[in-house]
């Protein structure tokens, strides 16, 4: 089990795991689930690990090109986004009635904000794995890391100073900030022990997986938490308010 051979063998059964299970997933979605939308979800999440499967299987073939390889990388991120949303979709704070939270004068507006984050994470992450597959340098993902740290940042005060006491859209909120300050770090680990200890070793060493693979994970996880927070901002916070209050309003009788 040398070369890698013990990770990648370990890859494969918990992805064909992963698979089994979205598989059942979206079989019972359609089953049980009366929402068009979800079932359609369902399917979706279905098609996108069959993809996965085949991008997997061209990494192989092809012996590794960075390119399929980072398609690879990046299709699994939204696949863990997608069961994420459908989780949350499904949950009971999800089907309760919740009142929307009027703005007005933000701009960016909050659910605009949020979902800006949730791209620029999701380009971030495709700038790592292109990284890691060697198909670019370094700096574009430094690069991407500060842009990525200052919207994120941005998203999480405006959250927490005008929403800080609604529950659905300060935990995820300050659970991103967590995760956001722990990926700084995990970043900054991953890149001692790549480039800087032990330059293209002859086999994965532990450090360096152990690193890589938790920079990796926490990316995944800082991802699906904007994904919940654009769609909690965008579900709870009601950009329209104003406009709905001018057209609803009784228009003043016209005097001669």
């Amino acid at each position: 089990m040398v070369g890698g051979v013990k990770y990648e063998h370990t890859h494969r059964m918990i992805a064909e795991f992963i698979g089994l299970l979205i598989i059942v997933m979206a079989v019972w979605t359609q089953r049980v689930e009366i929402r068009k939308w979800m079932r359609v979800l369902g399917w979706t999440a279905l098609v996108a690990v069959v993809g996965q499967g085949v991008l997997g299987g061209l990494t192989v073939l092809n012996f590794l090109p960075w390119s399929i390889s980072t398609a690879h990388a990046t299709l699994a991120q939204m696949i863990f986004c997608i069961v994420i949303a459908m989780a949350l979709f499904t949950s009971r704070s999800w089907l309760q009635d919740e009142l929307p939270l009027p703005e007005r004068g933000l701009a960016p507006s909050t659910p605009a904000l949020a979902a800006l984050a949730a791209c620029c994470v999701w380009v971030q992450l495709i700038l790592g794995a292109a990284f890691r597959h060697s198909g670019m340098k370094l700096l574009p993902h430094l690069v991407g890391a500060c842009v990525v740290t200052a919207i994120v940042c941005w998203t999480i005060v405006r959250v927490l100073t005008r929403y800080g006491s609604v529950a659905h859209l300060r935990k995820p909120a300050q659970l991103l900030l967590a995760l956001l300050m722990a990926q700084l770090g995990l970043g900054f680990a991953a890149y001692l022990t790549r480039l800087q200890w032990l330059v293209d070793p002859p086999q994965p060493i532990t450090g360096i997986v152990i690193s890589t693979v938790s920079h990796v994970a926490g990316g995944a996880l800082v991802l699906a938490t904007c994904v919940v927070l654009a769609i909690q901002t965008r579900r709870m916070i009601n950009v329209h308010a104003a406009e709905a209050a001018v057209h609803s309003a009784p228009r003043k009788a016209v005097t001669a």
